[in-house]
């Protein structure tokens, strides 16, 4: 592990010492979360995303080993693994050098060199490849014609050589290597127009393009690649073939004074052309594509992140809305606790008598404290329905629209029909948009989240690497904000560090037979929970009204004694000490480090204390859109619009304006300032005010500007 540390410690540019004691940690059964909160002192301060760092090194490094394994096996059961080839295998650093290395062991069909070698024309091959300066190729070829062995001519004796040596040539990992390096620094991308006409006017921006392949921006390269893929495109990556011959000339020794020279370049110009540009195409396209994809997934981290730590409008009875013209809307009110109370479908939208005498007396008799409406088709017109109930009904809550992403696969899933068995999925869905407003974290944790819609080519990209990384991104969340293991759902306690799906469902099994957790030790109780499990999933859990305070916090049971200890020396009560800001403060930190607890997880300690429980997230704030505003045709050039960003790429931010077409703010009209990545600027679900600077109402396309709004 020492040699593993000092290498990733190398790649990431951090302490050798940090990184081995987080590798030691993880192989412990430590979580990310756990060892960023909770074991500071053992990594040095490592932060989460450094050890989320460490960690993908590190799993990089045992599938190249495992890689490594599988090639000297392979090697080994052909009878070619020598002393020279194992050193060569070992000193391999990359996937790529590992590859090139096996290449010319690897199980093939049979080749045009294979058919040479049979024909008995590997020894002129060698002559050729010696380049020796005796001979005369076509004498020396002369004595290789023979009929029987299917050689009529000295023409074929000499081609058949040159398909031995361009293979030779292919083979070699330095000669791969370099052509790989030239296509992937010079070559040119382009794309081409296919024939087929259905779905090519998505992609006419490609139709003719060409540009450097090594600065093709992510999410254009994603483009092209989907263009490909629905058959409307064609994309090739060409280096100067020229200029690159000559490099491989020179690499592979061409002697100009030799009588083979002629042959040799000829071999050589076949093997850059038929085997290695080929193979290196494969490579540089498959390099611009992870790229491509480890940016686009990035993307859809920093979107998923906002938006699981959207402003919660809390625990308060909400009255949730899933508009529908022809069918109704399915409206569902749920209590505090989002618990289904009543179920309806009113007419709101696409009828000259809306029924929304119906909406305001329902409104007057249950008093929620808000109204969630989801923001499909229809949702405006609803939302202007329910605005005017409202006001019918005398009442000033706020009706906010709400992304219904998503919202269709959770109602449809086996966990919907869990939580809500006895009605149909339209209520399950208008449930599912009321508890979003409630709490945005606790509820998007049960769509799964590539369906949740804020991703860049997001059905484009590695579908393994994205789903590790989101789930990634859904675990920090979880527990930065804390669970209340009482009231949470089996979906939102298998995100906890260290529970999981199966002991999730558990500890709710345990809860509904026993009644709410009084103490955090008493999770013990439950069937699978081990000691291991606790140290790891404690300290994100809450119990509120418990029969111990600091169960309420973010501190550690494994640091309860020391805040006894500071209790103690206040003289107070620890129950006194939680949540006394100004006793909090006058805590000195220095008295209590030791070997430990050090100075930082004591400033968190006193930080739980001085705000225990402490959420996060931001306070809610209702967004508020044009009512004059409703559909596309109704957006002019130069209006200034109030919007919600519903997606940001690397590219520019998607707005939603309240018209059912969410608008791009382009890069260059996010800020007056020049802007590197429009994460800078914006985050997904934050409120923005956006000037509109084109319409195009055939490709449906909105060009907004907040640097002019």
């Amino acid at each position: 592990m020492s040699d593993v540390a000092s290498t990733i410690a190398s790649l990431l540019q951090l302490s050798p010492g940090a990184v081995r004691a987080a590798l030691a940690l993880f192989d412990e059964g430590s979580t990310v979360p756990f060892v960023a909160r909770y074991r500071r002192e053992r990594t040095g301060g490592l932060d989460e995303v450094q050890l989320r760092q460490i960690a993908d090194a590190h799993r990089q490094h045992v599938e190249l080993q495992d890689r490594r394994s599988a090639i000297l096996k392979a090697l080994t059961e052909q009878g070619v693994l020598t002393d020279a080839l194992r050193a060569t295998i070992a000193a391999c650093q990359t996937r790529s050098a590992l590859e090139d290395a096996y290449a010319p062991y690897k199980k093939r069909r049979k080749t045009r060199a294979d058919n040479a070698k049979e024909k008995g024309l590997e020894p002129l091959a060698e002559l050729l490849l010696a380049q020796t300066r005796r001979g005369n190729p076509i004498t020396d070829a002369t004595s290789y014609v023979d009929p029987s062995k299917g050689v009529t001519s000295v023409d074929e004796a000499l081609a058949g050589a040159r398909d031995i040596v361009a293979e030779t040539l292919a083979s070699r990992p330095t000669l791969r290597s370099l052509v790989r390096q030239d296509v992937g620094d010079h070559g040119m991308l382009s794309s081409s127009a296919t024939k087929k006409t259905e779905g090519a006017d998505d992609f006419r921006d490609y139709a003719d393009h060409t540009e450097r392949a090594a600065r093709v921006p992510s999410h254009r390269y994603l483009a092209m690649c989907r263009g490909e893929a629905e058959g409307v495109l064609t994309i090739k990556i060409r280096p100067d073939l020229e200029r690159t011959l000559q490099q491989l000339l020179r690499a592979a020794k061409l002697d100009r004074g030799s009588p083979w020279a002629e042959q040799m370049r000829q071999a050589t110009d076949d093997a850059l052309r038929r085997l290695l540009l080929p193979a290196a195409e494969r490579r540089v396209r498959a390099i611009l594509k992870e790229h491509a994809d480890d940016e686009a997934i990035e993307v859809f981290q920093r979107n998923l992140e906002a938006l699981l730590l959207a402003a919660p409008l809390g625990g308060v009875s909400v009255l949730g809305i899933d508009p529908g013209i022809r069918t109704g809307c399915k409206c569902a009110l749920v209590s505090e606790t989002g618990a289904l109370v009543e179920h309806q479908v009113l007419h709101l939208v696409g009828r000259k008598d809306p029924q929304t005498d119906r909406l305001a007396a329902w409104l007057s008799r249950a008093r929620p404290a808000a109204v969630a409406v989801g923001n499909g088709t229809g949702g405006r017109e609803a939302l202007a329905a329910v605005r005017t109930a409202l006001r019918e009904a005398g009442m000033d809550v706020p009706a906010v629209s709400v992304s219904e992403s998503g919202a269709s696969i959770y109602s449809a899933s086996e966990l919907a029909r869990q939580e809500l068995p006895d009605v149909d999925l339209t209520v399950r869905s208008a449930a599912h948009i009321a508890r979003r407003l409630q709490d945005p974290l606790a509820e998007l944790v049960k769509v799964p989240p590539g369906s949740i819609g804020v991703g860049q080519y997001q059905h484009d990209v590695d579908d393994k690497k994205l789903t590790r990384k989101l789930s990634e991104v859904v675990e920090s969340c979880v527990n930065r904000v804390g669970v209340d293991v009482n009231t949470a759902s089996p979906a939102l306690l298998a995100h906890v560090a260290g529970i999981g799906p199966k002991l999730a469902e558990r500890i709710v099994a345990h809860r509904q037979a026993n009644g709410a957790f009084r103490r955090r030790r008493d999770l013990l109780d439950v069937q699978g929970l081990g000691k291991k499990t606790f140290e790891q999933c404690a300290g994100f859990l809450r119990i509120r009204d418990g029969s111990e305070p600091l169960d309420a916090s973010a501190v550690h049971p494994e640091r309860y004694k020391l805040v006894a200890r500071m209790a103690r020396d206040l003289g107070c009560s620890v129950a006194e000490l939680v949540g006394d800001a100004a006793k909090a403060r006058t805590i000195q930190m220095d008295r209590y480090v030791d070997e430990d607890t050090g100075l930082q997880t004591l400033a968190d300690i006193v930080g739980e204390l001085t705000k225990p429980g402490r959420d996060p997230r931001q306070a809610f704030e209702a967004p508020a859109f044009r009512d004059d505003v409703q559909e596309l045709s109704d957006v002019r050039e130069g209006m200034v619009l109030h919007g919600v960003v519903t997606n940001v790429t690397n590219f520019g931010a998607f707005v939603d304006v309240g018209v059912h077409q969410d608008g791009l703010v382009h890069i260059s009209q996010l800020a007056d300032r020049y802007v590197s990545s429009p994460h800078e600027v914006v985050s997904a679900g934050q409120s923005v005010k956006v000037k509109v600077l084109e319409v195009d109402l055939d490709r449906r396309r909105i060009s907004l500007s907040m640097k002019q709004a």
